[in-house]
């Protein structure tokens, strides 16, 4: 069973990603499961950091980027919108080059809050990094013009 409010295509996605952060770290969307959502993300000059591997807050925006974005499938954007109010990483193994893969899924999807788990592996499946962002769900104030 889907949990997606709104089921996009990986295209779609991507679209979507034009001319922000994740376009700059060439940040790409790969697949959407019924539970699941997953994107990958070179390891080159764009997201390393001086010493030469995966710089951290690549990953934490790797990461951010999918929670939200899966976050806000869930729900009826009509009427809802997600907003990050904490986040953590876990870094578990470096990275010099290739890519890494993010996975998130719910931990909970409540009314008001949602949990996701993010896994970042490397192009071997080993963990990279390991993640849990917390999203408030909002509703959209409507005027008495229905705007």
């Amino acid at each position: 069973m889907s949990i997606w409010f709104h089921k996009p295509t990986v295209e779609q996605l991507n679209q979507f990603s034009r001319n922000t952060l994740m376009e700059h770290l060439d940040i790409q969307y790969t697949e959407i499961g019924d539970d699941y959502i997953k994107a990958s993300m070179p390891v080159d000059h764009r997201t390393h950091q001086p010493m030469g591997i995966l710089h951290g807050g690549a990953s934490v925006a790797l990461a951010e980027s999918l929670g939200s974005v899966a976050a806000t499938l869930c729900v009826d954007v009509t009427r809802k919108y997600c907003v990050g109010i904490e986040i953590n990483a876990n870094h578990i193994r470096q990275v010099r080059s290739g890519k890494v893969t993010g996975t998130a899924r719910p931990l909970h999807l409540g009314n008001k809050i949602h949990v996701w788990e993010i896994r970042i592996t490397d192009e071997q499946d080993q963990l990279v990094c390991t993640s849990r962002i917390t999203l408030m769900v909002m509703d959209r104030k409507i005027n008495a013009g229905g705007k």
